[in-house]
């Protein structure tokens, strides 16, 4: 039986850790990982799944942020991913999306951003990190807490940004100690789940892995 097929966003470089980390989480749970970004065209093969990836920060001008922030952008990226998307909307298929991915997916359906959250951190660590070393708090009856089967996780932190109003549809399900929105979710289908965190570098995690498994679901997966 083939592997399911999951197209994957982010960076163009050669070298992206985060990559290679999705697609060895896909792996993991019987799934085949597509590559797509700026340099890396989609081979137009069926998906079943979308995972919209971590990087750098969303133009303002999407969400009706501070143009003059200094912020790292592709605008090429921006465009690309909104696309895709859009893509698993229109053809239901479930969609993940991780950091910058959760976000872009809040901005598509209207909602905004926090362009710069480091003046909000009271309680939390702020410092980059792929280990797990912060508590996320998460609503019991969420589709989060259903697939991760915990209300609480230990996840790591790489943003600067994060949701400030939700948009259209999209319920926030997890939280940190601060009250930053750490996790998103639309339940009208397609299902669709956004995390603030980098499930990738944690999928020796039984709870993280979760999140992977369950995008090629058979009650999420189109037939």
């Amino acid at each position: 039986m083939a592997r399911p097929r999951v197209g994957v966003t982010g960076d163009g470089r050669r070298w992206s850790p985060s990559w290679w980390s999705t697609r060895i989480a896909l792996w993991l749970v019987g799934a085949k990982a597509e590559r797509i970004s700026v340099r890396h065209q989609a081979s137009g093969k069926p998906l079943q799944a979308i995972i919209i990836g971590g990087g750098s920060d969303i133009g303002p001008e999407h969400y009706g942020g501070d143009v003059e922030a200094k912020v790292k952008t592709d605008p090429e990226r921006d465009e690309l991913e909104m696309e895709w998307i859009q893509y698993a909307f229109d053809e239901e298929i479930p969609l993940l999306g991780i950091c910058r991915g959760a976000q872009l997916i809040n901005v598509v359906l209207g909602g905004n951003l926090h362009n710069d959250i480091r003046f909000l951190r009271k309680k939390t660590y702020n410092r980059p990190g792929v280990m797990p070393t912060k508590q996320v708090f998460v609503e019991p009856d969420s589709w989060l807490a259903e697939v991760c089967k915990k209300t609480k996780l230990r996840v790591n932190s790489l943003h600067h940004q994060a949701i400030k109003d939700a948009g259209k549809g999209i319920r926030v399900v997890a939280h940190d100690l601060d009250d930053i929105t750490q996790a998103v979710e639309r339940l009208e289908h397609p299902r669709v789940i956004g995390v603030q965190w980098h499930p990738e570098y944690l999928f020796y995690i039984p709870a993280q892995l979760r999140l992977f498994r369950w995008l090629i679901s058979p009650k999420n997966c189109p037939q």
